[in-house]
């Protein structure tokens, strides 16, 4: 990393000096690395980095890509300490809050590391499903891919996803067995995961020469890989070194053409307050270096536009955990490009003289849309600090600009329409949005239809499921009432007492099945689901939800009046809290909503009692996550989202609004 005070780059009259101690950025590196080039370079000459070259010859641009869980950052920190880098802490590429709060990544990211002469440019992919956008928009970007697959589980439904990708864009993967050093992964059993792995293969159309794919053993924990079984190597052999050779033999370099005029596809963007737009992507031909005039083109339906003419004020190259500033970068390579201020994701960075944009990515449909809106309930405006309608759109369009996997549509008073692949990326956003002072109101999701021939189709998803035998039939009547029709059920190899179940159910189904999977299954299940197609609609879902208990009263909640309700369901809030009429404050044990008086105080007299008072004994309160709350509320009903607290709510606040609507919905 960088000294404490470093002189920048950029401004020779503008003496600024920036600590290196900035907190990362979006894709997996200190920005204060960009003002830090001397630094930075002296760390690579000390790895051992050999001097810049524009060949593309002596490139490789590989992605890791896995079902979730099954070791792809773990491996890319290996790998990185294999080539000298230094990593802070595990989970180095892990750089966003929430990514190293729930362990998973969200976001891709690029870096680079050097291998006998050769330069690797890797690029670290998410595994849920939800940000398979992230996948399918930096898989056009490499030449190769290394397909992680945990030996003891074998592929999963986010496995089939990721190397459908893979393959589609032409790609010849790599096969890496990981975790072989469990004691229940034997030889046998990754002899028959490369079988399963080989058969999805075909299945999804591969090549001849994709399915003649190279097999590595690894333990990305223990920090090595192998060419031949084994679960224990020898010392000398505890490296990453096979699966780094085996990039170099395997995967092409990238054919281009360092004499044609400059082409680069714009696949990832953030925003630094000194840089301004910093556009990442892979130049698809000639050389670029700093100062040269570029274009910013984009496509249209007649066929291309111009939207800016700029100067190109700095390139970037992702090394090991640094940015470092280069002078130049040749056809082939992934860089970072600063100077532009319109081109987005998608967009092409070209030379002057160049007047047709590349082809944009293709990415797969939204499955479900929220609707975001000013948040207008009797407790608005107490914690947050962007309260308008016309902030929050902002917000969201900014977001739609670097996730193309999300759509953002405006509405009617101040909403917004909000589609994107599951409850889980929307969720992410929302909980961005409140740690950032945003208060806002949030439907529940809406699964999008699509109608062919008159026919209404709907996104059907693809779901593994791993349990206890004991749990089986439970989750099986629950999918049952979601329209879930069951393709496989076998027991689970070396996991004697283990069911595994393959699915397919409706995406409308799933929402909100997680956290009662859970509850079901005390914990011990897995469940797994990718996008698979859309089907002919199924039929509306059995009974999935019970009623809730709706307060009719403002102030503050009393213990007196709760202890007349714990009979009536489950509570959702605690004494002390504020309420309004039309807040969820429970659920009811019953089908139908009950509308109760939660303020209620114990009325008093100035009469001495001859007894005591009763001591009030509560049960703890379900408290919701923003991801369960998602899941829970129905139709006709709002989530409240402030930066100190989440309430669920009626759509319509006043009980006898809400009666004569229900009446009308009957008639």
């Amino acid at each position: 990393m960088a000294g404490p005070l470093l002189r920048s780059l950029w401004s020779n009259t503008t003496r600024r000096s920036f600590s290196s101690q900035s907190s990362p950025s979006k894709f997996g590196y200190s920005l204060s690395s960009l003002r830090s080039f001397s630094a930075a370079t002296a760390s690579s000459a000390a790895a051992g980095a050999p001097s810049s070259s524009l060949d593309p010859n002596r490139l490789r641009n590989v992605a890791v890509i896995a079902h979730v869980d099954h070791g792809k950052t773990t491996l890319m920190d290996r790998l990185l300490r294999q080539c000298g880098a230094d990593i802070p802490h595990e989970r180095a590429m892990d750089s966003i809050n929430l990514e190293r709060e729930r362990g998973i990544t969200i976001s891709s990211k690029v870096t680079s590391i050097f291998w006998k002469e050769n330069e690797l440019n890797m690029v670290d992919t998410p595994g849920h499903a939800d940000f398979g956008g992230e996948v399918e928009r930096v898989v056009g970007m490499v030449e190769g891919a290394i397909l992680v697959v945990d030996a003891g589980e074998g592929p999963l439904a986010q496995t089939k996803f990721v190397l459908a990708k893979a393959l589609k864009y032409g790609l010849r993967p790599i096969l890496l067995l990981n975790k072989v050093d469990r004691p229940s992964v034997t030889e046998e059993r990754c002899d028959e995961v490369e079988s399963l792995v080989f058969d999805l293969f075909a299945n999804l159309g591969a090549t001849e020469e994709q399915l003649d794919f190279p097999v590595l053993y690894a333990s990305a924990k223990e920090g090595w890989a192998s060419s031949t079984y084994t679960k224990d190597p020898p010392a000398d052999a505890k490296n990453m070194a096979d699966l780094l050779d085996a990039v170099v033999r395997h995967v092409q370099p990238p054919k281009a053409n360092l004499d044609e005029p400059f082409l680069m596809l714009v696949s990832m963007m953030e925003k630094d307050f000194y840089l301004g737009r910093i556009l990442t992507g892979r130049v698809t031909s000639g050389v670029v270096r700093v100062g040269d005039r570029v274009n910013g083109l984009r496509k249209t339906d007649s066929g291309s536009e111009k939207i800016e003419e700029a100067k190109v004020v700095k390139l970037m190259k992702k090394k090991g955990t640094t940015i470092v500033s280069i002078d130049a970068a040749g056809a082939g390579d992934i860089i970072c490009m600063a100077g532009l201020t319109a081109p987005s994701i998608g967009h092409t960075v070209a030379s002057a003289e160049v007047t047709t944009a590349l082809p944009t990515v293709e990415l797969d449909p939204p499955t479900i849309s929220m609707t975001f809106g000013v948040n207008d309930s009797p407790l608005a405006g107490r914690d947050g600090t962007h309260l308008t309608g016309g902030r929050i759109g902002d917000r969201l369009m900014a977001e739609a600009e670097t996730n193309l996997a999300i759509n953002v549509i405006p509405g009617l008073s101040e909403s917004y329409e909000v589609q994107g692949r599951g409850e889980l990326q929307l969720g992410i956003l929302i909980e961005n949005m409140r740690r950032e002072g945003f208060e806002l109101s949030v439907s529940p999701p809406k699964v999008m239809y699509k109608t062919d021939k008159g026919q209404r189709l709907e996104p059907i998803e693809e779901v593994t499921i791993e349990i206890n035998e004991e749990h089986v039939g439970l989750v099986m009547e629950a999918l049952s009432h979601r329209r879930a029709e069951v393709i496989d059920m076998g027991p689970v190899p070396g996991n004697d007492g283990r069911t595994r179940l393959s699915l397919t159910c409706p995406s409308r189904g799933l929402v909100g099945y997680r956290c009662v999977f859970s509850s079901d299954t005390r914990g011990t299940g897995f469940m797994h689901r990718a996008f698979l197609n859309y089907e002919k609609y199924r039929g509306p879902l059995g009974n999935v939800r019970k009623g809730v208990l709706v307060s009719m009263g403002f102030g503050t909640i009393t213990a007196h009046s709760l202890m007349s309700l714990e009979a009536r369901g489950i509570l959702f809030v605690s004494p002390g809290l504020d309420s309004y009429d039309g807040m969820i404050i429970g659920e009811h044990s019953r089908d139908t909503d009950l509308d109760v008086n939660p303020v209620r105080a114990k009325e008093l007299t100035n009469i001495r009692s001859a007894g005591k008072d009763e001591n009030v004994k509560l049960s703890p309160p379900r408290l919701m996550t923003l991801e369960e709350a998602i899941g829970y509320v129905a139709s006709d009903e709002l989530i409240e989202v402030t930066p100190k607290t989440i309430r669920l709510r009626k759509r319509c606040l006043d009980v006898n609004k809400r009666k004569s609507l229900s009446k009308r919905a009957k008639e």
